[in-house]
């Protein structure tokens, strides 16, 4: 089983002593120490640690944009007696906030309780999803894929991208619904040049992963389709 990949967005002109912390404790960290950063790298994510006091953008304000691509979980972090910021930060979509600087110990607590809250509904929708077609196996409990045996390591983004598209195989998928559905993206601009170069950038490296593009074939002007087995 993989541990637990956290983002930390925090301003690098203030960095803490988290990102040691964590990977101490067996966490898989990665940093960026900017909104801008964070709008590109949260994809791969299973948790979000974001520090709402960033250098390039309001923090509530890209708290609401990451919620509104994606459900991956997230603690906010204010500054003391923040009250307004913290609830600001509940309604914009984190699951949690705690005021700076926080005790240690009760950031791992609250990680493992909000995870620990999240599992249950996530262990039920995996088991009924995973699925094996042909040479592939895809388990949705552990998050991971097989292909004749070998195991497939994919990033978060990629086993969504491939588990969605299997569990459609051989129905076309838009790119839209990809974006809908895979990235959480139902905007307008979710068909833009940027989304597409998105999905195909997952595809592309989903193809060389399993080892050609037989598995998901493109269907031109419209979007992909998985191969039957």
């Amino acid at each position: 089983m993989q541990s637990l990949r956290i983002l930390l967005v925090e301003d690098q002109q203030k960095a803490s002593s988290l990102p040691q912390n964590l990977t101490r404790h067996g966490y898989d960290i990665a940093t960026v120490g900017t909104g801008g950063e964070a709008l590109t790298a949260d994809s791969d994510a299973d948790l979000i640690l974001l520090d709402l006091e960033l250098p390039d953008m309001d923090g509530v304000e890209l708290c609401r944009r990451i919620r509104q691509r994606s459900d991956t979980p997230m603690i906010a972090f204010t500054g003391g007696d923040a009250k307004l910021e913290r609830v600001l930060a509940l309604q914009a979509g984190s699951d949690d906030c705690m005021d700076k600087p926080c005790e240690f110990r009760e950031l791992l607590a609250r990680i493992e309780a909000l995870m620990r809250r999240l599992r249950p509904r996530q262990r039920t929708r995996a088991v009924e999803l995973s699925l094996s077609i042909g040479a592939l196996e895809i388990d949705a409990t552990a998050r991971e894929a097989r292909l004749d045996g070998r195991h497939v390591e994919l990033t978060r983004k990629e086993f969504e991208l491939l588990h969605y598209l299997a569990r459609n195989a051989g129905t076309v998928v838009t790119r839209q619904r990809l974006m809908a559905e895979v990235w959480g993206d139902q905007t307008p601009h979710a068909a833009s040049v940027r989304a597409s170069r998105t999905i195909d950038t997952h595809v592309g490296s989903l193809r060389s992963k399993l080892g050609g593009s037989d598995w998901i074939r493109t269907v031109r002007g419209v979007g992909f389709r998985f191969a039957c087995r």
